[in-house]
Order: C-alpha cells, then sequence, then structure tokens
C-alpha cells in the first residue's frame, strides 16, 4: 500500500533521531552518552505535580476548552504583559501541544503552496519540515559565525520577494544560542514595518535562558505597531524543565489564532487538562526556579566550553543563552578515524562518533549548517566533561 507522497517527503526529526538511537545502543548494553536532545535534566517543578493535583480533585478531567482552559489563559496574558512587555487579550492566545504543534498549525494557517518563508540559518530543524508540510519555500539566510550567528536587518531585506509570506526569527536561538539586542530587532522591525504583507512568527521557547547579564527580548514589544502580523510562541519545556507535559502557548492577532484553532479542533482539539492544570501552577509561582536552572545552565557552558577548547581541530564560539554548543568541526571532515572510517560530511562524523565512542551528538546539516555539530550542555558536569573527552579522543584519532 502507498502513503502519501507528502509523508515520503518529509524527514524524520534529526534530534529525535539520534535520541532514539543512543537509546536502542544503550537498551543493547553499550556504554552510550548522549548530548543529542534538548532536554533539561532538571526534574519538573513539584508545584507541577500540585496544579495536577488541583485538576483532578476539581473533576476537570473532560474534553478541555479548545483555547486552553481560563486560569491558565490568564495566567499566561499576565505572564506576556509582565515579563515580555506585550499588551494581551485573551482572544488573541491559545495552547497547544508543545511550541512545535503551534508552529505547525501556524505554517499551515498562512502559508499557500510556493509561498516563501524567511528562516535564518542555523536554524531550528523543524522550521524548514513544517513550511515544507504547508506548501511552501524556504529561503535561507545564512547567520555568519563572525556575526555570532546573529541574522542582520540587511540580510532579512535582501531575502525578501514578492512571494514573501513569513519570516521567522528565533532568539534565544536553538542551535547556535545566539541572543539578539534590542536594537537589532528594533533594525528587523523597522525592515518588517516596509512589508506588511509579511507574518513575523517570533520563537521565544529559550527566552530565560541568557548568559552573561544578556536578556532577551520579544519582538512584538519593541514594534507593538506590528503585533496585527506578529505570533509570538512560547512554552513551558524549556524554561520551566516541562518537555514532557507538552504545554506550549502562542499569541497573536485574533484572526490567526482563530484560524490555528480550526486546525487544532479538527486534529487534537483541547489539549490535556492535568498538563494545563501543573502549567498554571507553575506560572503562577513565578521565576524563581527558572533563575536557579539558568544559573546551572550559565556554570555548565562555562565548564564545557573549558573543555571543548581542548579538543584538536574543534573551535566554538560562546553561546549567548539556550543550553547548546554549536561547534565548528570542519577541520576533521576528509580526515579518517582510528577505525578506518572516511569522513567525508557531518553525519559521517557523527556516525563515527556514536560508533567508535558511544557519544550521541547531532550534526549540523539538519540545522542549516553543514560542518557543525550540536552539542547539549543539559547535562551534569560528569556527562559533560566525559562528553567532551570523547570528542578529544575522537579528534586525535584522526589522519
Amino acid at each position: 500500500m502507498k502513503l502519501a507522497s507528502r509523508l515520503l517527503e518529509l524527514p524524520e526529526s534529526a534530534t529525535l533521531k539520534a535520541a532514539a538511537r543512543a537509546r536502542a545502543l544503550r537498551a543493547q548494553g553499550r556504554d552510550i552518552l548522549s548530548l543529542a536532545l534538548g532536554e533539561p535534566d532538571f526534574p519538573s517543578p513539584a508545584s507541577a505535580l500540585r496544579g495536577v493535583e488541583k485538576i483532578i480533585s476539581e473533576g476537570r478531567t473532560g474534553y478541555p476548552p479548545l483555547r486552553g482552559m481560563s486560569d491558565l489563559l490568564n495566567a499566561i496574558a499576565e505572564k506576556f504583559r509582565t515579563q515580555n512587555g506585550i499588551k494581551v487579550e485573551t482572544n488573541q492566545l491559545m495552547v497547544g501541544n508543545g511550541g512545535k504543534q503551534l508552529l505547525f498549525n501556524a505554517c499551515l494557517a498562512v502559508i499557500n503552496p510556493e509561498d516563501e518563508v524567511i528562516i535564518p540559518a542555523p536554524y531550528w530543524v523543524s522550521y524548514p519540515l513544517s513550511v515544507q508540510f504547508a506548501g511552501g519555500k524556504s529561503v535561507i539566510v545564512e547567520a555568519l559565525e563572525e556575526n555570532k550567528f546573529h541574522p542582520t536587518a540587511a540580510q532579512i531585506e535582501a531575502a525578501i520577494t514578492s512571494k514573501t509570506k513569513v519570516f521567522i526569527l528565533n532568539s534565544p536561538s536553538n542551535p547556535t544560542g545566539a541572543v539578539l539586542s534590542k536594537e537589532e530587532l528594533a533594525e528587523i522591525a523597522q525592515v518588517m514595518r516596509k512589508y506588511p504583507e509579511v507574518w513575523i512568527f517570533s520563537d521565544e521557547m529559550y527566552e530565560h535562558l541568557t548568559f552573561d547579564g544578556q536578556k532577551s527580548h520579544s519582538i512584538a514589544a519593541i514594534a507593538p505597531d506590528l503585533v496585527d502580523r506578529i505570533l509570538t510562541l512560547n512554552g513551558m519545556s524549556k524554561a520551566y524543565s516541562m518537555t514532557g507535559w507538552r504545554i506550549g502557548f502562542a499569541h497573536g492577532p485574533e484572526q490567526l489564532i482563530s484560524a490555528m484553532m480550526v486546525l487544532q479542533g479538527n486534529s487534537t482539539s483541547g489539549i490535556c487538562a492535568p498538563a494545563q492544570g501543573a502549567a498554571l501552577a507553575v506560572l503562577e509561582e513565578g521565576l524563581d526556579g527558572v533563575e536557579k536552572m539558568r544559573a546551572t545552565y550559565e556554570k555548565r557552558r562555562d565548564l564545557f566550553m573549558s573543555h571543548l577548547s581542548e579538543v584538536k581541530d574543534l573551535s566554538c564560539r560562546r553561546p549567548e543563552g539556550a543550553f547548546y554548543a554549536f561547534p565548528n568541526i570542519e577541520k576533521w571532515i576528509g580526515k579518517t578515524t582510528k577505525a578506518g572510517v572516511r569522513l567525508n560530511d557531518d553525519s559521517d562524523i557523527v556516525n563515527a562518533l556514536l560508533e567508535e565512542e558511544g557519544l550521541a551528538v547531532v550534526h549540523g546539516t539538519p540545522f542549516g549548517k553543514p560542518g557543525y555539530l550540536r552539542l547539549s550542555f543539559a547535562a551534569s558536569d560528569a556527562d559533560l566533561i566525559e562528553g567532551a573527552r570523547r570528542l578529544k579522543v575522537f579528534a586525535e584519532g584522526l589522519r
């Protein structure tokens, strides 16, 4: 039997594939260390469990409202107002099964066949795949390493054509950790004012995970005159260590949110009620717990960077946020491992690292940047030190 061609053309998520392969080898008894998956290693806040218990005790376990539970929507609105400086009404909000579903729904809601979507690279792997599924065309703008992987307003404007429908913005960035300044976002907003038919999708999932005193900013707050075409995506997964709860939320113009709700109503319906209760309790608790995790990630970044600096022919720009290092390993390409495997590209490198050193990471190609690796430092100090050691052993064995 044949499957739909649109699905056959859609590749498996590179990050989930790498993590699954690592788990499979570990189940076979192999000593596998994984720095592949972007998942916090902290437990979910205790308040999340209390929120679940409250929802259950109140008997709120039937079909939840499609937009989201009213008390959670109120908490999300307050979060956007106080933390992001965005004026919000609850009819401009919705809750989804993580940020990924919200992005997917948004792409299906606005992209027609042959519409162009500008995506700075390196990018999160799901951006071009969501665009592809919606029938659009990704137009890639290369954010240069020498510019700290920050896309510039001039680059974005140069990529805009009469077919441009969406610009996707991600700060702090997965996979580079780049954090755009308020001034850089203001310059991008000034460009977007010239093109009133272009949507802005702003993925701010890592907003609270910034380092060295830097702060993340919402373009909807910097350019409130553009809010009628800005979709701000956020959620509980990264900053709050709640990946498995699958709670994302979005703010945007009522027209777009309503269209996204139609898609959600015909696919997943409302979001798991106990999970919404967990999110509500955690948001009401404030940011003290988030700040403790952020400070730990910053210390881990410093530790990991110090050990990565000892790896031969590997260079890595210091990430400004999120919890990933994105090192350049182009000098490894074309060499041969100690097991005799020739490394023709970064895919060969990650396969060899897994087979020869038991280290699972993700290569740069799925993120739009061949010749790089994405390494998660959402791991213990011991695992980060060991991961860097395995990279060092691998690099020293290349000929």
